[in-house]
């Protein structure tokens, strides 16, 4: 991005911040989840520029993002059975939970397959996004999702195996 785009999409930017995040408070009735809303926003706008910051209608595109953005984040599993309690839940048993060794973790992570193995290092050891793991491995974001649950579901199991 040119150094004049930059200071146009800084400039809008600075002026719209205060209406996109009341704006994303009345839709979503959270503080913390309107500010969330708004800065996705504003790296979606900030990703396009280029193309959008001349539009005549920017900030009906702004909205219509800012719109599209938390309609996105309502549709994630963990915001729809998302609920307050006063206390927190008991702490699960340590039964339930299989510990291992290094030397049997690489084991047990040896006997997945390659491509389960690959979507587990890169998601949970390495950190990498779906978006990311996807891209390296030359599959879709739901095979990386599936490919690393069915992994980690298959490490537990096999932990669990190993006492």
């Amino acid at each position: 991005m040119k150094r004049s785009e930059e200071e146009s999409y800084r400039d809008y930017v600075v002026a719209r911040t205060d209406v996109m995040r009341r704006t994303a408070y009345l839709l979503c009735r959270d503080w913390h989840t309107a500010d969330d809303l708004v800065a996705i926003t504003m790296v979606k706008l900030y990703r396009h520029w280029s193309r959008i910051g001349t539009e005549s209608s920017l900030d009906a595109y702004t909205r219509r993002t800012l719109l599209r953005t938390w309609l996105d984040e309502k549709r994630r599993p963990w915001r729809r059975h998302e609920e307050l309690a006063e206390t927190l839940p008991d702490t699960p048993d340590p039964v339930e939970f299989a510990v291992v060794s290094r030397a049997q973790l690489l084991d047990l992570l040896s006997s997945l397959p390659p491509r389960r193995r690959a979507a587990v290092v890169l998601r949970g050891y390495l950190g990498l996004s779906l978006e990311e793991t996807a891209e390296i491995l030359g599959c879709s974001v739901g095979t990386v999702k599936s490919q690393t649950a069915r992994g980690l579901d298959t490490l537990r199991a096999m932990a669990a195996g190993t006492d």
